[in-house]
């Protein structure tokens, strides 16, 4: 049976170097983002009673995280889960980025 291996950063794909004149480097921009999930989870608890303040965070949430990490489609699924009323307990935000942070993309296919 073959051992898998499991990265805490997504593998750096040669291709795509990040510019040298880039302002963040890949584990500072999944440190803000973890920050940034942190922050909305917390506060998510506190204005599950505020439906309209919660979907403002919510979406302000989403908004930061596609800006620090990239087109990354499983932050929408994050988003309407936020949206559920009685979900917004569960730290929705920081299993996002965490899964982000382990497996990369999400790739539906399997192909690299």
């Amino acid at each position: 049976m073959a051992q898998q291996t499991w990265d805490v950063l997504p593998p750096e794909d040669p291709a795509r170097p990040d510019p040298p004149n880039a302002p963040f480097d890949r584990r500072t921009r999944l440190a803000a983002a973890f920050a940034v999930a942190a922050v909305s989870d917390v506060l998510s608890v506190w204005l599950e009673f505020v439906p309209p303040v919660q979907w403002t965070l919510d979406v302000a949430t989403a908004f930061l995280l596609f800006l620090l990490l990239g087109r990354q489609w499983v932050i929408l699924p994050a988003l309407i889960a936020e949206a559920i009323p009685g979900l917004a307990l569960l730290p929705a935000w920081i299993l996002v980025v965490g899964s982000i942070a382990v497996w990369g993309t999400v790739n539906p296919l399997g192909r690299r």
